[in-house]
Parts: C-alpha cells; structure tokens; sequence
C-alpha cells in the first residue's frame, strides 16, 4: 500500500515538535508508535504547478497581511503604534483555543510579531525577540526615509522545499505502451509494477510528465524559485531562500507566489501616515492600475484620498500621456536613424531585468521617463516642498522610486485598500469629486498589456512604419525572447518578417493589472478598467 500524503492534515494536532508526516502517519495507519510500515510520498499541494497557473490572491497570506496593516493603520492614526497595544496583536490574532497554522500556536504569533516587523518597514533580518513590538514602531516612526533593501525573506517561515524533481504518484498503471520510459532521453524511468524515477539520471526534461496518459508523472517545483524569471533566488546553507539582490529585478513573483508568506516587502504606509498627521502637504499620485481596483469613479476615488488627508491628487494616467508622446517622437526618429527597434520603458522591472540581464539589448530600451517620473515632476512644479506618494500595483515601482529623487514613497494598492479600511472610508459612497482636468483614454489604458504599445501607435504621424510585439509577462519564456530581441540587435541573428521594430515588454501577464500587490482578480479589475478608461478623453 503506497499513501500519499498531502502538506497540512497532520497540522493541528496541538503538539510541538511532532511532524506533519508523523500526525498524519498515526491517522493513516492506526498509530505511528505500533510499528506499522508503509511506503509514503510526502507532498505539498501548493508546490505542484501542473499547469504552471499563478497563486489566486484570494489566500490566508494576503489576508493576515492585510490584517496587520490594517491594525497597524488604525493604532496609528489613534497615535497608539508605539504603545503596548501593538504587542498585543498576535495574542488577538492567534488568541488561546485557535486552531494552529504551524506546530503550535505559540509558533504563530511568533511568526506574527516578525511579520509586523516588515508591515512597519523594517527588515525582519533584524529582529530580536528581546526587544518587544514597541521598540519597534518607534524605530518606524523616526525614521527619516525607508531603509534598504526593499525585500525581507521571513526564515522562520520559509519551508525550505524540496529541490524540483518530478515524481511518479500511486496513479501509475505501469501501462504497456510506457511512454515515460520510451520518451525518456536520458533512461531514467525504469518500470516495476508502476514507473520509477533515478534521480541521479533525471535532467528535469518533463518529457516524462508530458507523456504520462493518467497524468501520473507531477513536477513538484519550489514556488518561489519557479516564479523568478531571472534566477535570482537559490537555497542557502541552511536550506532556505535567500535573495541574490545584483540579479533581482523586483518583479515581485517571488513573494506573490510563496505558500508560506516568507518573502516579504517592506511596507512605506507608516511613514506616508506619519507625515499626513504631522501636518505635511502630501501629494499623492495614483497609477491607472489603481483606478482598477476599487469599485468606484475616478471622483469617489480622488475623493477618498482627500478624506486620508493628501493635500493634492494627482492621475499618473497624466503623466502616461506625455511618456506616449515622448516614445512616439522617439521611436520615429529611432526608425529615421536606422535603429532595429525600441522598447517601451514604463516596466521598471523590465527595465532592470534588461539592464543586467540582456545587456544586448540595453541600447534599445526607450530614453523616455516613466508615468510615475513625469506625474511627480508636475506634482514638485506645483509644490516643490511637497512629499510625493505614488500609489501603484507592484515592488518594481517602489525600487524605481529609491532612484528618482522627485519620488518620496510608493505604497501598493494593498496598502492603500488598509488605509482606507483603517479610515473606515467605503469609497464606492462617496461624493465624487468633479474632475476638470481629464488624462487620455490611452493614457489611462496604460495598466493593460498592449495599452503603453498601443498609445503610442496612435501618436505616430506614420503608423506604417510600425511593426508592433509585445511580450505579456516575464517567466523564462519571456526572458527568452527579450534574449532573442538582444540578439538581433547585436547582429547575430537576422531579424524575421513577423519580429517587430516596437516591443512593448510588460513584467506581469496582463500588465499591471495583475501586479503582484493588487487586491482585485483580473478579470474584475480589467472590467473596472474599461469604466475607468471609457471616462477618458
């Protein structure tokens, strides 16, 4: 008898230092302690990528977070943060009797009182559990600017996954036509009864799993390390994920698809707060992305960012208006000078990941600033005393914002959903505010895959001289053809009829609508996005 035995069913049983394996064993097989012996195969269910589909962000991580930036929030602007209050968050979250997530429920809040740690912006690396929470929020709240990196890894909580393979499930029939084994280039399936796999043969082909009738074969991936496009994430010593930051180019997946909540970025929301409440005038600029995430108006939205406080509000669909025109000036005399191509260059993850990973490439990437830039050169040219906040979907933005100085901070759209909720602001109900000044449908359609490509294409004086792609979405297939682009711009390879002189290249599939810190599904966020859109000149 072969069970198989799936992450989580032996978690809860309320007692310290007994493994999951060893919970379930004793269900499976009348208790562990008389002996019983059984083959089993240990699996985790969020580490299958059968259909290599991203983690739905409706899950238990993105809920505690909310939640800690939501209590958070609300201490704060009670100015009660750096109270005793805040140690009192894990006990209110994990109170006594709670079911445990981990071996224990102590085990929880301790993970808790970490994670609190980065919701105020402070690298968890840091931590010591002598000093109490407290300590902590006053160590927040003087800060002068955000402290580097951008990206905590929560140990404590990753679960060190086992290295990639493919494995054979007790699905197998052991067939008689054993595709697996005659497709198998290596020879390393050999069938007794039901397929095995000799992992010291397996090169990770999948031809395997490709092959397999009763999709018997899986691929157990490391979710993290799958999602980066740009291998910039491996084990360490000890087993757990560690960041190598010269490659990273702050796409975000890693932590959007980690089970465990263990990537982390750190949150900028104390800091725009503290400067609301001291009185500063602060601007706040908001990408079209974020229209798309709430269900209201344009005017309900700008609305309730008067009613946290920001003095002025800024579209940056405004600011994405006039990156169109630049881009569109440029790509024409690009084309008149005899260029192979130009990039767009709004993706600031696309930007880097070009910068130091396709080198070749690097000359090709368009000279024009971002929306974000240019919003916040108009926001300092009317108050150049103001501090700037830029309100967008990913951590991209929030790096590219550690290098222009006309940016102060950048929240997510997660962390604006928190401060309204702090707030207790239902933006849906309110009064909108009567906009005079109205960004392009174009420039507000930037937050969609084909959008910035397509906003340019209607500048163009000559749209003959066109030849549009666009890569949705940088996995390894993407980095490929950003690689192959590279290529023909070097002169190495010879570029064919259907490869296009504009490449519009965006980090995430479907743009930055499905960023990795958004609090709407796609498909609802795209339909939002053709009311904000529709609203445009």
């Amino acid at each position: 008898m072969i069970i198989i035995l799936y992450g989580g069913l032996g978690i809860g049983t309320g007692r310290c230092g007994v493994s999951p394996l060893e919970g379930v064993a004793e269900n499976a097989g009348g208790g562990w302690s008389e002996g019983k012996s059984f083959p089993f195969i240990w699996l985790f269910p969020l580490q299958i990528n059968l259909y290599n589909r991203r983690m739905n962000i409706n899950n238990n991580a993105n809920n505690v977070k909310k939640e800690l930036l939501v209590r958070i929030a609300k201490l704060q602007l009670d100015g009660e943060l750096d109270s005793r209050k805040i140690n009192k968050i894990p006990t209110e979250m994990r109170p006594a009797g709670t079911a445990p997530i981990g071996c224990c429920i102590y085990h929880d809040r301790e993970l808790l009182r970490m994670r609190l740690l980065a919701r105020m912006g402070i690298s968890v690396e840091n931590y010591n559990d002598l000093n109490d929470l407290d300590d902590y929020a006053r160590e927040a709240l003087s800060r002068e600017k955000p402290t580097w990196p951008m990206i905590t890894v929560l140990h404590e909580a990753c679960n060190g996954c086992v290295k990639q393979n493919f494995m054979v499930t007790n699905a197998c029939q052991g067939c008689f036509a054993r595709p697996c084994m005659v497709n198998c280039p290596k020879k390393a399936i050999h069938i007794v009864h039901h397929a095995h796999i000799d992992a010291d043969k397996c090169i990770h082909c999948g031809l395997c799993e490709q092959n397999c009738p009763y999709h018997a074969i899986i691929k157990i991936t490391v979710p993290c390390e799958a999602a980066c496009p740009v291998g910039a994430i491996s084990k360490g010593e000890d087993g757990h994920e560690v960041i190598d930051f010269h490659k990273c180019i702050y796409c975000g997946k890693c932590m959007r698809e980690c089970p465990f909540g263990a990537m982390m970025d750190k949150s900028q929301l104390v800091d725009v707060i503290k400067h609301i409440m001291n009185g500063r005038r602060v601007s706040v600029m908001y990408a079209p992305s974020i229209a798309s995430q709430f269900k209201c108006s344009a005017g309900q939205l700008e609305r309730g960012f008067e009613q946290l406080g920001f003095t002025t509000v800024y579209e940056v669909a405004a600011g994405a208006d006039i990156t169109a025109d630049r881009e569109a000036a440029e790509f024409t005399e690009r084309m008149k000078r005899g260029d192979k191509l130009m990039t767009t260059s709004c993706c600031s993850a696309y930007v880097r990941a070009v910068h130091i990973h396709v080198p070749d490439l690097d000359p090709c990437v368009s000279e024009t600033r971002s929306p974000m830039h240019y919003a916040a050169e108009i926001a300092k040219k009317d108050d150049s005393s103001c501090v700037t906040v830029f309100v967008g979907p990913c951590l991209a933005k929030r790096r590219e914002g550690f290098d222009d100085d006309l940016v102060d901070y950048v929240i997510t759209a997660e962390e604006l959903g928190a401060f309204f909720e702090a707030k207790g602001i239902a933006v849906s109900k309110l009064e909108p505010v009567v906009k005079t000044e109205v960004p392009s449908a174009s420039g507000r359609n930037f937050a969609r895959t084909g959008g910035v490509a397509e906003a340019v294409k209607c500048r163009l004086t000559d749209p003959s001289i066109l030849k549009l792609d666009v890569i949705n979405g940088l996995d390894k297939e993407g980095m490929k053809k950003l690689k192959y682009y590279g290529e023909i711009n070097a002169g190495r390879v010879e570029a064919k009829e259907e490869d296009g002189n504009l490449v519009e290249v965006m980090s995430c599939e479907g743009g930055c609508v499905a960023g990795p810190c958004v609090i709407q599904k796609v498909n609802l966020a795209n339909v939002q996005l053709d009311k904000y859109v529709k609203e445009g000149k």
